[in-house]
């Protein structure tokens, strides 16, 4: 199934992809995960949430020490779509502090929680973070089975095309399964994985 979220995000390239990753960091699904990109040198986005950061600082540093990056994925995941711009500052401003602070990393993007943008996009933008969307969503929150995940990755990705998967919010074993099986035959089609571009202005 592909949802596309505005802003659209893609990368560059005809035949790469990015995998993102929200609602983390979840042990044991994030360590897992985290060994199964490590096994085939693929780089993602972790776009965290600040409450669970504070829960969980030592597999949110485990993501940055594995060479990924991230994105600030709100305070407590609350939907800020009809926020004004001051809330959502003050909400992006904490989360960040407490990643930044758990990581020692920057966070060069930021995703809205439910995809709901309102004025997180613009604000997002003033403090220094590339709004992150996707091409395609495979609707893994619902957790259905790891082989139906993999077949709507194959069949719904397209060239340049960010993939919104989840490590958090609930047990995400089906969706690190699916990494694991997809990853390979991505791989040997000749796919490549990439990142997003970023602000000129990014962290």
């Amino acid at each position: 199934m592909i949802v596309t979220s505005a802003p659209a995000s893609t990368v560059a390239g005809e035949r790469q992809f990015c995998l993102t990753f929200d609602d983390g960091p979840n042990p044991p699904d994030t360590d897992r995960l985290l060994d199964v990109l490590a096994g085939h040198a693929v780089t993602a986005v972790f776009c965290l949430v600040g409450e669970v950061v504070r829960a969980h600082p030592d597999v949110a540093a485990r993501v940055v020490a594995a060479g990924h990056l991230l994105g600030n994925h709100s305070l407590r995941h609350d939907d800020m779509g009809d926020w004004p711009a001051d809330r959502v500052r003050a909400d992006l401003v904490e989360a960040t502090a407490i990643i930044e602070d758990a990581t020692g990393a920057p966070v060069p993007y930021f995703r809205a929680p439910f995809g709901s943008w309102g004025a997180s996009e613009a604000v997002a933008t003033e403090l220094g973070m590339t709004p992150l969307g996707w091409q395609l969503a495979v609707e893994d929150w619902l957790a259905p089975p790891a082989d139906t995940l993999v077949g709507r990755i194959r069949d719904g990705l397209e060239p340049g095309g960010v993939v919104l998967l989840h490590d958090g919010g609930g047990d995400r074993s089906s969706t690190v399964t699916a990494v694991q099986r997809v990853l390979p035959h991505l791989l040997a089609d000749g796919w490549t994985a990439s990142l997003p571009a970023r602000l000129p202005s990014g962290r």
